[in-house]
């Protein structure tokens, strides 16, 4: 069975699925992944949930306050194993529906371009590509998306 848990980014667990995730990137991104680490910073992330079986951490997910009442989804995870399994889309779910619970509209993220899975991902989840922001503008590696949660406020 999995399980949900809201935490922040000092949990030990989130810690630990992170380091899983940046040595994952540091090979997928390459010579660039110095450029997006400098981006990912987990010390300040206020909301994250954590995703478990059989009390065992098995993915992760985070957000934070953007711009324009919007959030930026950050640290999406699944560690190898469990990838699949729907994880991924439950942990996006809870994540969507905190920021809505905290009056916020949308949520911003980025993914690489070679992170094929992701943005499969991100797109089953109805999310729509939109031009890179901030940091990533001229970014040609970057893929930028965004979903409106108008529809997720119950």
């Amino acid at each position: 069975m999995i399980t949900l848990k809201r935490t922040n980014s000092s949990n030990k667990d989130f810690v630990g699925l992170v380091e899983q995730l940046d040595a994952y990137l540091k090979i997928t991104d390459g010579d660039e992944h110095d450029f997006y680490n400098q981006y990912n910073a987990i010390e300040n992330l206020k909301q994250v949930v954590i995703a478990y079986i059989d009390d065992k951490p098995v993915g992760c997910g985070a957000f934070k306050d953007f711009e324009n009442n919007s959030v930026e989804i950050k640290r999406m995870f699944t560690s190898e194993k469990h990838r699949g399994k729907g994880i991924a889309s439950l942990i996006l779910n809870e994540l969507e529906k905190w920021a809505s619970e905290l009056n916020y509209d949308s949520c911003i993220l980025e993914t690489g371009i070679r992170q094929i899975e992701a943005v499969e991902f991100y797109k089953k989840n109805s999310y729509n590509i939109i031009p890179n922001y901030g940091q990533y503008k001229g970014v040609k590696n970057s893929l930028c998306f965004i979903k409106n949660l108008e529809n997720e406020k119950g």
